[in-house]
């Protein structure tokens, strides 16, 4: 504990879904008075479209410590996290770790707390997609196997670790601590003058987002996605903010010569968190990959194509918002034509996906972290 007697929880964050997650938990901490939030970035997106600008405007303090990890293969990326995490534990004895999602960063950090003894909380714990392939998917299931404390954003999330034989009091049905951040600035969001500066403010128009390996690394596999756009931009604008990860694919594989061609497409740098909200919110569909983004346009009722053939959050699909399509053109195309003659969604939003998510969390930290009897070793 500080001075004061407030239980140190040490926040984790590194990739953009992050910030929206650690966002209201920090913000819940500090106004319960009882923890004091501490904000490592481990620094794997480290640009300032993909990080400076949420930290702007979500109200995220500076971190307190920022590994400046950057990009590199996954073994790379994780060893070195977990080596500049390792010091920063050892220097501030935290009384808990939280980590959030399931990027490099978390299960790094997950380890590093678990082999020093210092108790581990998990957001997002239990999601589950079936796809070992995912890098993610690992990710997951080797964080909850060292947590302490597991928080579910759905149903589905608990009922994979009881399969798994996590000890039904270590799991907690929280819901969504991204959906906390939407709600909260939603509002502001509005504001945003996105659609007047792509010319869209009077007009239907889809939204994509790329970033998975599978999608983006194989030029088959990105081609063909390219062959959907096309077709679907002759219809309706399409706007694709790119990752750096896609625009980097799409270059070296000289598919980014194929888009100038496509008068419907409007390909931009990443947008900011508020751009973006707006932009989805108006959307009449969005077409990604990202599990982020399945939840969001949940919450947004706004149709989802999610071009995998499986999910994380079974919860988006059961709403009725979200269609699993995979990355074959014809199918994308069918989809979207489908999406398109749909009349508007009614499907309600998920249970605790309330805004209040992290006022849970913070509640069962303050009553949990003091029993847990684990020490700095």
């Amino acid at each position: 504990m500080n001075d004061r007697g407030r239980l140190r929880v040490m926040h984790v964050a590194g990739a953009r879904p992050n910030f929206m997650k650690v966002a209201p938990l920090m913000a819940a901490c500090r106004a319960s008075g009882a923890i004091e939030p501490l904000l490592v970035h481990t620094g794997q997106h480290y640009d300032a479209a993909m990080s400076g600008v949420f930290f702007r405007e979500l109200g995220i303090p500076e971190p307190d410590f920022d590994l400046g990890v950057g990009s590199g293969s996954h073994a790379a990326q994780t060893a070195a996290i977990m080596t500049s995490f390792e010091r920063v534990l050892l220097e501030r004895r935290p009384d808990a770790v939280l980590v959030v999602g399931d990027v490099n960063g978390t299960l790094a950090c997950g380890l590093v707390a678990a082999k020093l003894g210092i108790p581990l909380a998990h957001v997002e714990a239990g999601l589950r997609s079936g796809d070992r392939g995912m890098p993610e998917e690992i990710n997951r299931k080797l964080t909850d196997a060292v947590s302490d404390l597991l928080f579910c954003t759905e149903q589905a999330a608990v009922d994979n670790l009881a399969r798994e034989g996590v000890d039904a009091g270590r799991v907690f049905l929280v819901g969504n601590p991204m959906v906390d951040t939407l709600l909260r600035h939603r509002e502001r969001a509005a504001s945003s003058p996105i659609l007047e500066t792509l010319g869209l403010a009077a007009r239907p128009y889809a939204v994509l987002t790329l970033h998975r390996p599978s999608n983006v690394d194989e030029p088959a596999a990105l081609g063909g996605i390219l062959d959907a756009v096309d077709a679907l931009q002759r219809e309706l604008p399409v706007v694709w903010p790119l990752h750096p990860r896609c625009r980097a694919a799409l270059e070296r594989s000289g598919l980014d010569r194929r888009l100038p061609a496509m008068r419907g497409l409007r390909a931009t740098c990443p947008l900011g968190y508020l751009d973006f909200v707006k932009l989805m919110g108006g959307a009449r569909v969005v077409l990604t990959d990202s599990g982020g983004i399945q939840e969001e346009t949940t919450v947004l009722r706004v149709p989802c194509l999610t071009l995998r053939e499986n999910t994380e959050r079974p919860v988006t699909v059961e709403a009725g918002t979200n269609r699993l399509v995979g990355c074959d053109p014809e199918r994308i195309v069918i989809a979207f034509r489908e999406a398109m003659a749909a009349p508007p969604t009614s499907a309600r939003t998920p249970p605790g996906w309330d805004g209040r998510s992290a006022d849970r969390i913070v509640s069962v930290l303050a009553a949990e972290l003091p029993g847990c009897g684990r020490v700095l070793m």
